[in-house]
């Protein structure tokens, strides 16, 4: 790390950071604390910030921590699983109906039916709501879709959830505070929001559905070639000077995905300037055997052309509910 990031946290920070530094000394602790260190320095020399996120961290709620990461500017391009994107504009319009289910390990196949007879959709501990949440949206995407059938538009996944959201119609449902969207934000920066396998979420089954009964041609909606496509094009326009890092959560296409964009580039194209991934972390529960990718350990991305051999690389084996809002909290000097 240069100087001139050492002198930069000399700066007061906020009691999280402060706590952390202290505490967290040894193993997947010190592991998050040299990640964030490492993530802070990388933008402050320069550098730019793919989030890949897995799981289900917009219904965790992460966007009370990742909101702010991007209104700051410490992400520049997300990745995530699709039911990311949909899921964190149901929490903003249908909070208050969702349910908690604390004791979710207890319940048995009876009291889980009794879950979807009631149009709840479990998530872990918590369910949510079909009618408030996925029939609310769907009537409202339908006439986004029927405007870009009108127009002959043809879109991504993430530019028709930001084409809803500034429209205002949403605005009328909202039940949290709307800077606690991480998607609100992210369209509100106008950044990208990949979203490899759209087709295996909600909203996609919703729209395949629409294409079956006639009404939508299913190339209104981009595949992921293109997808690959526009990322590539992005990570082209953006790798210059300190380059792009890699701040992956979970595991799966949503991290699988982005990734190659560099070895594409690189092997595929034959693009022999393009530059690694910047810096590397992976806040990962996955077991590391059995051909595990989400699992692997970073230097195995080295072999792949994913990574240098002095890229900055860290595996934090840990909850990513727990970790995540801690690295952000140093980041952003909390």
């Amino acid at each position: 790390m240069s100087l001139t990031y050492f002198n930069h946290i000399k700066m007061n920070r906020g009691p999280i950071s402060q706590f952390i530094t202290h505490h967290y000394r040894h193993f997947n602790a010190a592991t998050l604390v040299d990640a964030a260190k490492s993530y802070d320095a990388h933008l402050q020399e320069g550098g730019k910030m793919m989030l890949a996120m897995a799981g289900a961290m917009s219904t965790a709620e992460l966007g009370l921590s990742l909101a702010e990461m991007i209104r700051q500017d410490k992400i520049h391009i997300v990745s995530c699983s699709a039911n990311n994107l949909e899921e964190d504009i149901m929490n903003l319009v249908a909070h208050s109906h969702y349910k908690r289910v604390p004791h979710y390990r207890d319940l048995t196949p009876q009291q889980e039916r009794e879950l979807l007879d009631s149009h709840m959709n479990r998530v872990t501990d918590t369910c949510i709501p079909e009618e408030e949440a996925f029939r609310r949206l769907e009537k409202h995407l339908v006439e986004v879709w029927n405007e870009m059938k009108a127009k002959g538009e043809r879109l991504f996944p993430w530019e028709v959830i930001y084409k809803l959201l500034r429209s205002g119609v949403l605005e009328q449902y909202y039940e949290i505070d709307p800077k606690d969207s991480w998607v609100l934000a992210a369209c509100e920066k106008n950044i990208p929001i990949v979203v490899p396998a759209w087709e295996d979420c909600t909203t996609a089954n919703i729209y395949t559905a629409h294409c079956i009964k006639g009404e939508f041609d299913t190339n209104m909606i981009k595949n992921g070639i293109e997808t690959m496509i526009f990322l590539t094009e992005w990570y082209r326009a953006n790798s210059g000077g300190k380059g792009v890092g890699f701040f992956q959560i979970g595991g799966g296409t949503a991290g699988d995905f982005p990734i190659c964009v560099v070895p594409m580039m690189y092997q595929d194209l034959e693009w022999e300037e393009t530059p690694f991934w910047a810096y590397f972390c992976q806040i990962s529960d996955s077991t590391t055997s059995y051909g595990s990718y989400s699992g692997a350990v970073p230097n195995e991305k080295i072999t792949w052309g994913k990574l240098d051999i002095d890229t900055p690389k860290f595996i934090i084996e840990s909850d990513a509910t727990i970790v995540a809002p801690l690295m952000f909290a140093y980041i952003l000097g909390w």
